[in-house]
């Protein structure tokens, strides 16, 4: 069943479990989930003003009452939402859920801040927040659903799709290179290496006046590609662009210290290219299509004359250049 799918019927459960516990009203604020609004009028934490009910959020906030801190939070948020107090009511309310560990609905707290108030002193650091919450996720931790008391695999689809959230929010933040390049890693982890390889390219291009990012980059591009290749049937093509892509980050980086890595892995490649011609070329002369194993056997010495199939792969030519000749066209 699909994680979202399953979420709602989870609430459901959980909310049968606990009848007599949930206190009204219950509130859904989009994007964050669902929390209680304690009932009654005489509540020692509701105040008149939003600075003053600000207060109480912050002042609760740091007593570790993360409850009333988040309720006073709200207030503010649903009574005063133009105010001058409500981007810091919204930036606590995320502090909140990430110390009470429900990392997901935090990020999407803090996404609120970036949307509604762009121009919030707390922006960049909003940011930063959310960088850490995705990097959590990448590292495996768990997110929470069923008022944040269950915990519940996060898909590395949500992780990557957070990462490049950062990204669009601020594409030139501190920490928007760091986050496009985990946007690769999370497809690399998932092994969709073709979306991890669209991510390092842009990363690549976007900011290539920050070497460390670009080096990376590049250096992750060629892995993915390697691990494309490798996957199933060997891929010459994507081996191909692999040895491209180590190729052009040894001539741009020459003094990284993966360069010694990359130089290994075209060697490796290059041998399995070689090997995988060698085997086309076989397969075509078992077949007795003898211009095709010409080919194959000519590609053969032109990747590697020196590899231990070269001197099989000319005597085979001189072998079979005479069949040609006689060889069916397909007209014939």
């Amino acid at each position: 069943m699909n994680r979202r799918l399953i979420l709602p019927v989870l609430i459901f459960v959980f909310a049968a479990l606990l009848p007599f516990r949930s206190p009204a009203p219950l509130i859904h604020v989009p994007g964050e989930g669902w929390y209680y609004e304690p009932a009654g009028g005489n509540l020692k934490w509701v105040r008149q003003r939003a600075s003053d009910q600000l207060q109480v959020a912050q002042d609760a906030f740091k007593q570790k009452d993360y409850a009333t801190a988040s309720h006073a939070a709200h207030r503010i948020l649903r009574v005063w939402p133009q105010s001058d107090y409500a981007p810091a009511a919204q930036f606590l309310l995320a502090e909140c859920l990430e110390a009470e560990g429900r990392d997901e609905m935090a990020f999407n707290s803090y996404q609120a801040l970036i949307q509604k108030y762009p121009t919030s002193k707390e922006y960049n650091t909003a940011l930063r927040k959310q960088y850490e919450i995705s990097n959590r996720f990448l590292a495996g931790e768990w997110t929470r659903i069923g008022f944040g008391y269950i915990p519940f695999p996060m898909s590395l689809d949500d992780t990557a799709n957070m990462f490049a959230k950062i990204v669009n929010n601020g594409p030139y933040s501190d920490v928007a290179p760091h986050a496009q390049l985990h946007v690769g890693a999370t497809r690399d982890k998932q092994k969709n290496y073709e979306e991890a390889v669209k991510a390092y390219e842009l990363a690549a291009d976007r900011y290539h006046d920050q070497p460390d990012i670009a080096a990376d980059a590049m250096y992750h591009q060629g892995l993915s590609y390697e691990r494309e290749a490798e996957k199933a049937e060997y891929d010459q093509s994507t081996a191909g662009k692999a040895i491209a892509a180590y190729t052009d980050f040894i001539t741009i980086f020459p003094d990284d210290k993966r360069v010694a890595a990359a130089q290994k892995a075209i060697l490796a490649l290059k041998e399995e290219q070689v090997r995988g011609n060698f085997e086309i070329a076989k397969f075509y002369e078992k077949g007795h299509k003898w211009m095709g194993a010409v080919i194959y056997y000519n590609e053969v010495l032109q990747l590697d004359p020196n590899s231990s199939y070269a001197a099989i792969a000319r005597q085979r030519i001189e072998t079979l250049k005479p069949k040609i000749r006689t060889e069916p066209t397909a007209s014939n």
